[in-house]
C-alpha cells in the first residue's frame, strides 16, 4: 500500500507541474464539444391519443349481430402518413411558410414521413407523436394532421363508394356482353350435337351418361322380359273357369276357399316368393286340403255348369302391365342407341368438335364465374353504402389533444454539456501525466536510484526566494482564475439552456 501510495503522489506531483498544460486542453476540449452541443438542433415531440372505431349496422352473417371490427395500425399508420395527408398537413400548418416550391414540399414530406410515429395502445385507442424543431409547430402539425384525418374520412367514404359502384358497373357490362356471346355458343353446340343426350358437361360426360343410362335400361329391359315370362307361364297352368252350377247355381264354401287360396298363391308367385318360401309352402297345403274338400262338395243346384277363374283374370292383367313396361324399355333402349349412333357419326366426321366444345365450356364457365363475383362485390358495396349514408359508420374521438411540449425531447444538453466537462477534466490531466511520463524527471532520490542503478548518496530541497514565492502565487491566482473560468462557461451555460427551454414553451 505504502508504494502505491508513493507511486500516486508521483503521479500527482507531475500532473500539478503541468497543471498549465492539463487547463490548456482541458479547456481546449471543453469550448470544442460545447460548440457541437449547441449547434445540435432541439427536437421536441408533441403527443395526441386517439380513439378510431369502424362501426356497422350491417350483420357479420345469418343470424349473428353486427360488430365493430378492431382497426388495424398498419392501416391507420398508411392512412394518416400517406404522401397526399402530409402534403396536406405542410400547406396547413406553420410549415407553410418554409416552403416556396414543390420541391420544398417534397422534402417536407420526406421529413415529416419519418418524424411521425403511431403506437396502439390497445383496441382502438392509439397514441401519435410528431417530432419537429418546435413545440409550437409540433403541435400544429398533430392537430392538423388530425383534422384531415377526419374531415376525408367522413366525406370520403361516399365519394370512394360511388367511384366503386361506377368502375363495377363498366365492368359488369362488358362481362355481360361476352357472356351472352358464350352462351349463345353454347347453345349453338348443343343444338348441334348435345341436344338429345342426356347429362351436363362435354362431350365424353355426355356420352359415358348415355351409355351408362343404356346400360341401366338394358338391365330393367331384361328383369321385365323375366317377370313377364313368369306371369305368362303361371297364366298356362291355371285353367280359365273353375266348374260351378249350370242353372244360375253357384259353388260352396269349399270351392270358394279353393279359388281364395289360390289367387293368394298367385299373387305370392308374381311378387318372385320362390317354391321354398315358407309362405308357399304354407299355402301349398291348404290348396291340397281345399282341393280335396272341393272335390267331395256337392254342387249347389244339381247344375254341370262353370264360372270364370279370378285367379286367371289376375294373372292375365299382370300380363298385360308387363307387356306394356317391357315395350317402354325397349323404345327407350332404341332412342339412346339411336343418339348414340348418330353423335359418334356427326364426331366422325368432325373429331375438332370435342376440343371445341371443351373450349366453350371453359370460357363460358370462367366468364360466369367473374360475373357472379363481380355482382356479389356490387351489390356489398351498394349495401354497405346505404348503410353508410343512414348511420356514421367511424367514430373517431381525441382523447389526449396536441400538446404543446415544455423541454425538447433531444438532445439532451444539460447531460451533454456535462459529459463535455467531464471529458475535458479528464483530457487535461491525461494530457499533463503522458507528458510527465514523456519528460521525465526524479522527484524523489529513491527514483533515481531505481532509474540508475546507483546509490544516491545525499539530496538537496529547493530554496525558494521571496520573489518567486510571490511569482508562484501569482500563477497560482492565474490558475484558480482559469479553472474558475471554466467552471463559470459551464454554468452559464446551463443557465442558456434552462432559459431557452423555458422561452420555447
Amino acid at each position: 500500500m505504502t508504494g502505491l501510495y508513493d507511486e500516486a503522489r508521483l503521479a500527482l506531483h507531475a500532473v500539478w507541474t503541468r497543471r498549465w498544460l492539463a487547463l490548456a486542453v482541458a479547456w481546449g476540449v471543453c469550448v470544442l464539444g460545447w460548440l457541437v452541443v449547441s449547434q445540435m438542433p432541439s427536437r421536441y415531440e408533441s403527443h395526441a391519443r386517439v380513439f378510431v372505431q369502424l362501426g356497422s349496422i350491417l350483420p357479420d352473417s345469418v343470424g349473428q349481430p353486427a360488430t365493430a371490427p378492431a382497426v388495424d395500425v398498419d392501416t391507420i399508420r398508411q392512412t394518416l402518413t400517406s404522401a397526399v395527408n402530409l402534403e396536406k398537413v405542410v400547406r396547413g400548418s406553420d410549415l407553410a411558410g418554409t416552403v416556396s416550391s414543390d420541391r420544398d414540399v417534397a422534402d417536407r414530406v420526406a421529413s415529416l414521413a419519418q418524424n411521425i410515429k403511431i403506437v396502439s395502445q390497445q383496441d382502438n385507442l392509439f397514441e401519435i407523436t410528431t417530432t419537429a424543431a418546435s413545440p409550437g409547430l409540433a403541435r400544429s402539425i398533430t392537430r392538423t394532421l388530425i383534422d384531415i384525418f377526419v374531415a376525408d374520412n367522413l366525406a370520403g367514404d361516399r365519394t370512394q363508394t360511388s367511384t366503386s359502384l361506377g368502375f363495377l358497373d363498366k365492368q359488369l357490362d362488358g362481362l355481360q356482353k361476352q357472356l351472352q356471346d358464350a352462351e349463345t355458343k353454347r347453345a349453338d353446340f348443343q343444338n348441334r350435337y348435345l341436344g338429345s343426350l342426356p347429362g351436363t358437361g362435354s362431350v365424353s360426360d355426355r356420352i359415358g351418361a348415355a351409355r351408362n343410362q343404356l346400360a341401366q335400361v338394358e338391365g330393367d329391359l331384361a328383369a321385365a322380359q323375366s317377370s313377364l315370362a313368369v306371369v305368362q307361364g303361371q297364366m298356362g297352368g291355371t285353367p280359365q273357369s273353375i266348374p260351378g252350377a249350370g242353372g244360375g247355381g253357384g259353388a260352396g264354401p269349399a270351392r270358394a276357399r279353393l279359388n281364395a287360396i289360390q289367387g293368394q298363391l298367385a299373387d305370392a308367385r308374381a311378387r318372385g316368393y320362390t317354391e321354398n318360401h315358407p309362405d308357399v309352402i304354407a299355402l301349398k297345403s291348404q290348396l291340397a286340403a281345399a282341393q280335396a274338400a272341393a272335390r267331395s262338395e256337392p254342387l249347389v243346384g244339381g247344375g254341370a255348369g262353370g264360372s270364370v277363374n279370378p285367379l286367371y283374370l289376375s294373372l292375365q292383367s299382370m300380363s298385360a302391365e308387363k307387356q306394356s313396361a317391357v315395350a317402354a324399355l325397349r323404345m327407350r333402349r332404341a332412342q339412346l342407341q339411336g343418339d348414340l349412333d348418330q353423335l359418334n357419326e356427326k364426331l366422325a366426321a368432325d373429331p375438332e368438335a370435342a376440343a371445341e366444345q371443351g373450349g366453350i365450356d371453359r370460357s363460358y364457365e370462367v366468364l360466369k364465374t367473374q360475373y357472379d363475383q363481380l355482382l356479389t362485390q356490387r351489390q356489398q358495396i351498394a349495401l354497405r353504402g346505404d348503410a353508410q349514408s343512414q348511420s356514421d359508420d367511424l367514430r373517431f374521438k381525441v382523447i389526449d389533444p396536441p400538446t404543446a411540449p415544455r423541454a425538447p425531447s433531444a438532445p439532451n444538453r444539460m447531460l451533454l454539456l456535462t459529459g463535455v466537462l467531464v471529458v475535458g477534466l479528464c483530457a487535461g490531466i491525461g494530457a499533463a501525466f503522458a507528458m510527465g511520463q514523456l519528460r521525465a524527471t526524479f522527484t524523489t532520490a529513491t527514483k533515481l536510484e531505481r532509474a540508475t542503478g546507483m546509490p544516491v548518496i545525499g539530496s538537496i530541497g529547493e530554496v525558494v526566494t521571496r520573489a518567486q514565492a510571490d511569482h508562484r502565487a501569482r500563477r497560482l491566482k492565474h490558475f484558480a482564475g482559469g479553472a474558475g473560468a471554466l467552471a463559470a462557461a459551464y454554468v452559464l451555460l446551463l443557465a442558456v439552456e434552462i432559459v431557452q427551454r423555458g422561452m420555447a414553451a
